[in-house]
């Protein structure tokens, strides 16, 4: 891999920042909202140890980012690239949350197209798994021109297997809707 997958990123409307274990306080203050988790496969993150779990695997995978408003300078959530496949040359992104107060601002459109036009210049293939029961990311992730191409069960860090969907767009497709992209 000759590229970094923990980038700091910017754009008008959010800084992605790389993860760093001091974050750890910042960031379950906005993830102990139980609401955030309701659809996720793991609902009781909002848990300090499960959630400690989380933040840990996101250490892990080395990148993960804290997800600051520019308007504010809060952080607001957090979410990662991972699983980097030389062979498919493809990578994951998710992991994503959002304080509540968040939803339906643009934060999440707003952060997965930066996300996609910097690894776009890296890979030919994003993928995100998605929680079967979580609705809102689906018709999220929908509204970026990602398709469903399957079910699969996911283990996350330190936590059991749950049913997942998989997205995927490469980067024609990204390309066709975003000429301006990279």
């Amino acid at each position: 891999m000759n590229f970094s997958i923990q980038p700091v990123l910017e754009n008008d409307k959010v800084l992605l920042i790389p993860l760093k274990e001091e974050d750890f306080e910042e960031l379950y203050k906005v993830a102990s909202d139980a609401e955030i988790w309701k659809q996720h496969p793991n609902k009781d993150r909002y848990q300090r140890e499960v959630f400690l779990t989380f933040f840990n695997g996101a250490l892990l995978s080395k990148g993960a980012f804290k997800i600051v408003d520019k308007a504010t300078g809060n952080t607001i959530g957090s979410t990662r690239f991972y699983d980097y496949n030389e062979t498919d040359d493809s990578i994951f992104i998710g992991y994503t949350f959002y304080a509540v107060d968040c939803w339906g601002k643009g934060f999440n459109q707003s952060v997965k197209i930066m996300m996609l036009n910097y690894i776009f210049k890296y890979v030919s293939k994003v993928i995100f798994h998605i929680g079967a029961n979580n609705i809102r990311s689906q018709i999220a992730i929908s509204r970026l021109g990602v398709t469903k191409t399957g079910e699969q069960e996911v283990a996350y860090h330190g936590e059991q297997p749950k049913l997942n969907y998989v997205y995927e767009i490469n980067k024609k497709e990204w390309l066709s809707h975003h000429a301006d992209a990279l």
